[in-house]
């Protein structure tokens, strides 16, 4: 996955246990990324890599689109919210989260304004 170029590779992750799975692309035309399904114990590596990823290739605003995420629980929250607040500057843009993540967010890291959460 590059998420500096726009080029799409697929990250999936598949749990044995119900079958539950991540996949992260890179966006087209704006630095970022973008993951599908669930974020869970058992995709939780896929999901800190590509913000790894995400936060590498940083420079001012970086976006992660979350419209076609199911779930995401509170260790995939946290592991957002430390990438953001380990980034030199700028900010990260979760767009269309589900709705439990900007309850999360606001539970667990008030007023953090390195991410700005858009629409739903």
């Amino acid at each position: 996955m590059d998420v500096s170029h726009g080029v799409g590779r697929t990250a999936p992750a598949e749990s044995s246990r119900g079958g539950a799975a991540l996949e992260i692309r890179s966006l087209a035309g704006r630095p970022g990324i973008r993951a599908a399904g669930e974020i869970n114990v058992s995709t939780r590596s896929c999901w800190e890599q590509g913000l790894e990823e995400l936060a590498s290739a940083h420079t001012d605003v970086s976006f992660v689109e979350l419209s076609d995420l199911r779930a995401i629980d509170v260790g995939g929250a946290a592991a957002l919210a430390v990438t953001a607040q380990h980034l030199g500057a700028g900010r990260i843009v979760v767009d269309s989260p589900p709705p439990e993540l900007p309850r999360i967010l606001g539970m667990f890291w008030p007023g953090l304004s390195t991410i700005e959460v858009a629409g739903r």
